[in-house]
């Protein structure tokens, strides 16, 4: 690889870290991208399923590969201290629209600049393989609905159904290494829980239906879902991540709103926590007297991410010839989750694999413990740039060459 492809590549990181924008806002990424891509010598369009960007770059009859990476980042306010570090602050559509600190805390930056340089290096050499490479950069990853807004978008009636659709993420393992396993995140549904209540002055609460105090007891309630309602040998989680209520400690609210994200590995589990989540909320409400059932809303949702078994053996062996079987290891079923697997739309086949981040000092300072290593979606999540980069880049080109190669 060439060290201009490499250097390139860093400098787009390092503009997309210090420039994040949130899931449905990314104008800004997807240009930078696309600028890239057209530069590279790819066929681009923009704006597919919302921000999402498509670039295809034809060589002759052969194989068509989809590489795909993120474009959007997370309302996280960035503590790593790192010199590009973010200091972004957007209006978060999820949160009314107020003011919230961005940065790229799950690597999607990392992804997209190791897809531009593996752009790059198919089209700088175009004698060693034959086919067509479709370079996607996908909006809206965290709210688990870019990659079916780019499907129902058109993407495989537009550009070509693939042979073959592959995605990498980062994680806490050694920089220069990649993962590989037969599960790899999990099934997941987020939903939004309003309770109704009536307002009212605090000094006379007995004149309004207070939703706070109905929240609250939902939210203690649910923490009995997983225990109680999920086999103790299945991996599933249940989290709170938002409680919203009120304007002022003085009035009673109107309303109250929860936010609960369920992830399992079985459709069957998480279906089962659903309905728990949804019987308590409804209960408590008719205990509280509340005016109405909960409102209960689908934020996001998306199936377990189980890559097609013959495609992660190939690229798990395009991976070994490149990097050495010392850097591919295994990697056991993780509770996070991906839309990644909306691609596998038509009966495309999917490959997904694991990047490793962490840099060598940072590894071995742990003595053992990798907890104490920030991970993603921390506000210290600091990816070792200069050796995942890199990587990346050979990662996406082994593992698209696995098809395209001559």
């Amino acid at each position: 690889m060439e060290g201009r492809i490499v250097r390139d590549a860093l400098a787009l990181y390092l503009f997309l870290h210090a420039n994040p924008e949130l899931s449905g806002a990314e104008e800004r990424t997807a240009g930078a991208f696309a600028e890239k891509l057209r530069g590279a010598g790819f066929d681009v369009a923009t704006g597919i399923g919302g921000h999402g960007v498509v670039g295809r770059l034809a060589n002759g009859d052969g194989p068509t590969v989809l590489l795909r990476a993120e474009l959007d980042a997370l309302p996280v306010a960035e503590r790593t201290g790192l010199r590009y570090a973010s200091d972004a602050v957007a209006a978060d559509a999820a949160a009314d629209g107020a003011p919230t600190p961005v940065m790229h805390a799950c690597g999607h930056d990392l992804h997209l600049a190791a897809l531009a340089g593996a752009a790059e290096v198919f089209a700088a050499d175009r004698t060693g393989w034959r086919g067509t490479l479709l370079a996607v950069g996908q909006p809206a990853e965290e709210t688990l609905r870019g990659a079916t807004a780019m499907i129902d978008d058109g993407l495989y009636h537009r550009w070509g159904r693939p042979d073959v659709a592959l995605a990498q993420h980062c994680a806490p393992l050694p920089a220069g290494m990649v993962a590989h396993g037969d599960l790899m995140t999990a099934a997941c549904v987020t939903l939004d829980i309003t309770i109704d209540g009536r307002g009212a002055h605090t000094a006379m609460p007995y004149l309004g239906v207070d939703p706070v105090v109905t929240a609250a007891l939902i939210v203690t309630q649910l923490q009995t879902v997983r225990a109680q309602q999920v086999d103790p040998s299945e991996p599933a989680v249940l989290t709170v991540g938002r409680l919203s209520a009120g304007t002022r400690a003085n009035v009673v609210a109107e309303s109250a709103t929860i936010g609960v994200t369920m992830r399992a590995y079985s459709t069957a589990t998480l279906d089962r926590m659903r309905a728990a989540v949804e019987r308590i909320a409804r209960a408590a409400c008719a205990a509280a007297g509340a005016p109405g059932g909960p409102r209960i809303r689908v934020v996001a949702e998306s199936p377990t991410n189980r890559p097609d078994p013959a495609v992660t053996d190939r690229v798990r062996s395009a991976h070994a010839d490149a990097f050495g079987a010392a850097r591919v290891s295994g990697w056991p079923p993780s509770l996070a989750a991906d839309d990644f697997p909306a691609f596998a739309a038509d009966g495309v086949p999917t490959g997904y694999w694991m990047l490793g981040t962490i840099g060598p000092d940072e590894w071995h300072a742990t003595t053992g413990d990798r907890r104490q290593i920030p991970g993603n979606h921390s506000p210290r999540f600091a990816p070792h740039a200069r050796l995942a980069v890199p990587t990346g880049i050979d990662a996406l080109t082994a593992a698209a060459g696995a098809w395209l190669r001559r």
